[in-house]
């Protein structure tokens, strides 16, 4: 059982974010760097797979700043084996382009499971997993809070609105989108990274041909506009309600 999971970086949200003078991108100049979460959760769940049927799990990252450190922490976790796939991506990987670079890759590679996060804080599309079984042609199912493996297949429970759950039995090869792992991701200390940075190869491999003609393009990028705040209403139900009919009405809203 070959478990690939697919991880990128994205900006600490604990940081100050600043549009750059573009007014289309934030200024990443003196931006820190981190896992996105639900990759993390994948590649967790991926690990806990492994820890129960033996599997090898590969993390796979596309080239940008600082991207081996996040390899290696995978590594440091458990995973077996490290791609970075290279390419001029730029700063920021719109999700179409990211699948086909990933696709182009696995194309080449044995596997049996692709576990990636259900989306990324940067984008919040939930695309690429959609996209990148799209691209290899395999059976997916995303918002993934559980997986079992059974006779060569993957049960899946899937989490919907209002609490709703339901569970799939999925055909491998196939690709799916993880909300949750079914623990904490594990924390790596730093000198395991270190150590994995040792012991541990690296391996390149080039994405090929990532030009697709759709997607999305970042008109603008502004921070919200502040405004006075909430105007607290306190009294009795009765004036309460009589404060708010006058407030609908002077704005409009009610006739």
């Amino acid at each position: 059982m070959n478990i690939i999971v697919p991880i990128k970086q994205v900006t600490d949200l604990v940081e100050e974010l600043e549009v750059d003078a573009s007014g289309k991108d934030l200024n990443r100049e003196w931006l820190k760097y981190k896992i996105n979460e639900f990759d993390d959760h994948a590649l967790e769940e991926a690990l806990c797979l492994k820890e129960e049927s033996g599997a090898n799990v590969m993390a796979i990252a596309l080239d940008s700043a600082d991207i081996e450190k996040s390899l290696y922490t995978a590594a440091a976790k458990g995973a077996d084996k490290l791609i970075k796939v290279t390419g001029d991506f730029g700063e920021a990987i719109p999700s179409h382009v990211a699948a086909k670079a990933l696709a182009n890759v696995l194309e080449s590679l044995e596997y049996d499971l692709i576990l990636t996060g259900v989306q990324a804080a940067d984008d919040r599309d939930g695309q690429v997993a959609v996209l990148l079984a799209h691209y290899l042609g395999l059976p997916h199912v995303s918002v993934v809070t559980g997986v079992n493996l059974q006779d060569g297949k993957a049960i899946v429970h899937k989490e919907y609105s209002g609490g709703l759950m339901g569970e799939f039995e999925v055909d491998l090869p196939g690709v799916l989108g993880i909300q949750a792992a079914r623990q904490t991701p594990r924390y790596a200390p730093v000198s395991r990274v270190r150590q994995a940075m040792r012991s541990t190869e690296l391996e390149e491999m080039p994405a090929g041909d990532v030009s697709v003609a759709v997607g999305t393009t970042v008109q603008r990028m502004f921070k919200p506009e502040t405004s006075d705040g909430a105007q607290m209403i306190e009294g009795s139900a009765e004036d309460v309600a009589n404060q708010i009919l006058n407030i609908l009405s002077e704005r409009g809203l009610k006739q």
